[in-house]
């Protein structure tokens, strides 16, 4: 099929898979099976195969017998991931402000100004976007691969309710003056400040999150 390419077929469509189950293009609840997969995908049985088994330990998805029960993030799920994030992001932001070279204030900075752009001309679609880079950046600046692997994944799993909160103009507004002063700190090596302000700008999210969750599921 031309949306995949043949080189790591299932890896594509785990991420495709992964992606919509964290979006909600597939609810908790519902029932995926190998020929359904087939024929949205159009790919064989076998790359298909390997990204369930593949969602199933990263408990997206449990085996329903006649298929796969979509699991997706559960409240609990969501709670646990921002107290996780909440506790490591701001060692991501510590050892970034600490280990920060030009190269890197470049980036971030090039990031704030594409931010503050979108702001103004109110898309908030390229926000949602520009949001995924600052954090992603972040955890790839601070230099700790073990940081940068565990929080990456986490990120991404929340990528639906992060969505939702930027919808709400009064968060969005708080999480784009939020990042520039992160961007601040880190930019200026105060890694002290940095961690502070990134595991409040964390608290924030959390808490809009899970108002958000609870509004609609």
């Amino acid at each position: 099929m031309s949306v995949f390419k043949s080189v790591s077929l299932a890896d594509q469509v785990f991420e495709k898979l992964e992606n919509d189950i964290i979006t909600g293009i597939y609810p908790r609840g519902e029932i995926l099976t190998e020929l359904k997969l087939v024929e949205a995908l159009g790919v064989s049985r076998t790359p298909i195969r390997e990204a369930l088994r593949r969602l199933e330990q990263e408990r997206l998805i449990t085996d329903a017998g006649k298929g796969s029960l979509v699991l997706g993030i559960t409240l609990e799920d969501l709670m646990d991931i921002m107290d996780i994030r909440q506790r490591i992001e701001g060692l991501a932001a510590f050892y970034a402000a600490k280990n920060i070279t030009e190269e890197g204030k470049k980036r971030l900075q090039e990031i704030r100004q594409k931010q503050d752009y979108y702001y103004s001309v109110h898309d908030v679609d390229n926000l949602r976007k520009v949001d995924d880079m600052f954090h992603d950046t972040i955890y790839e600046l601070c230099g700790r691969t073990v940081i940068h692997d565990t929080l990456l994944p986490l990120h991404r799993k929340t990528m639906r309710y992060r969505r939702l909160v930027l919808n709400d103009s009064g968060r969005l507004e708080n999480s784009v003056l939020e990042h520039s002063k992160i961007c601040d700190a880190i930019c200026s090596g105060d890694d002290e400040t940095a961690e502070a302000l990134i595991t409040k700008h964390i608290a924030n999210a959390k808490e809009a999150m899970i108002e958000r969750f609870q509004k609609n599921g």
